[in-house]
């Protein structure tokens, strides 16, 4: 993800030249001679293994965040006391709790923040949004969304931070954060939960190749039925076992005129269901992602070509780099990601609770 902000921060003004000059001041790593690597390749003025040289230096003004969840609240404490606008990734913290001291302190001193949802600032998730808001599918009836990949599918993959526990849940936080925030993104607050919450991998070796095993103690796959604020009801699965699954991230959105149906395995395309009409012509539409569609244009004038994830990324960076400057929020914010942390937990809680309904 550190790569992913360095590329987006160069590429951010040459798409969207109406935003301030980013400026990279300094990259900090896990040692000096990594940071110094990583300035090199990135084009940063300075580097240096320690993080809070970079907090400290009043020339800086924008922090990005990229370390594993667990160092998350720390870092973004220290650069908001710093008067630093923060970028950070998600989840934003292990627990609510965390999360919301973050968000306390962030609107307390008045910086700006944005967290790394960055699938939301794809052009065709836009589309669908508007496309809902207008009332083109009608009344909504129904959700299925799912974030699913296969990194985590072989026992024999070693123990990482991902399934530290200090570091928060498992995959409903890692990638099911995602699908919540996408959920959230196109229909609104979730107001309720039943979920189930399962570790299908008990352990994993300590270290590649090593045969002492440490156990599993977060989630590899969760199933949750969510009830949302407008009284439709849904589903969202989120997955890291799914073998076969490189980027399965998607929904269906199903309504009284219409549907909408989107992967991020094609995320270029949305395809779009109208009832009615002729049965001759029955059948979902394909919207394909084109300069008419902003953020498309600010990267290439021709339909068809197709946007990939960096541009994902740079769309969110300049997003954040103008609201900044404009003093109005481009989200999603602490905030918003204080909101997606709570359905994770109720989530959690149900589960543990034998998937009782837990209201948000």
């Amino acid at each position: 993800m550190g790569k992913a902000h360095a590329f987006a921060y160069r590429s951010a003004l040459a798409a969207f030249p109406d935003i301030p000059v980013p400026m990279l001041k300094m990259i900090a790593d896990v040692n000096a001679a990594g940071a110094a690597k990583a300035a090199h390749q990135y084009g940063f003025e300075k580097s240096s293994g320690n993080w809070r040289d970079l907090i400290n230096d009043p020339s800086i003004d924008v922090v990005s965040i990229t370390t594993p969840n667990v160092l998350h609240k720390e870092m973004a404490l220290a650069a908001i006391a710093a008067g630093k606008h923060v970028h950070c990734e998600k989840p934003l913290s292990p627990t609510l709790k965390d999360s919301e001291e973050m968000l306390k302190a962030a609107e307390t001193k008045g910086v700006t923040t944005q967290v790394g949802f960055n699938y939301i600032k794809n052009p065709m998730l836009k589309v669908a949004r508007a496309m809902i808001a207008a009332g083109e599918l009608g009344e909504i009836t129904g959700f299925r969304g799912i974030h699913a990949e296969d990194y985590m599918h072989d026992p024999a993959n070693p123990w990482t931070w991902r399934i530290d526990p200090s570091g928060g849940p498992g995959v409903i936080a890692d990638l099911g954060s995602h699908i919540i925030g996408m959920a959230r993104f196109l229909l609104g607050p979730i107001a309720s939960v039943n979920a189930d919450v399962e570790t299908v991998i008990k352990q994993r070796p300590k270290s590649r190749g090593s045969n002492e095993m440490v156990p599993v103690l977060v989630d590899d796959i969760a199933r949750i039925l969510v009830r949302f604020e407008q009284g439709f009801g849904g589903t969202i699965e989120a997955n890291w076992v799914k073998t076969g699954r490189n980027m399965q991230l998607g929904f269906e959105i199903e309504g009284s005129k219409g549907s909408l149906a989107f992967t991020q395995e094609r995320f270029n395309e949305l395809k779009f269901y109208k009832a009615g009409g002729n049965i001759r012509d029955k059948g979902f539409t394909t919207i394909e992602s084109g300069p008419q569609h902003p953020s498309y244009g600010g990267f290439c004038v021709a339909g068809g070509h197709q946007l990939g994830f960096n541009d994902l990324k740079t769309i969110e960076m300049a997003e954040f780099l103008g609201s900044i400057a404009s003093g109005t929020a481009a989200g999603p914010d602490f905030r918003e990601a204080c909101e997606i942390q709570k359905v994770v937990e109720a989530a959690i809680l149900s589960s543990k609770a034998g998937a009782s309904c837990v209201k948000i």
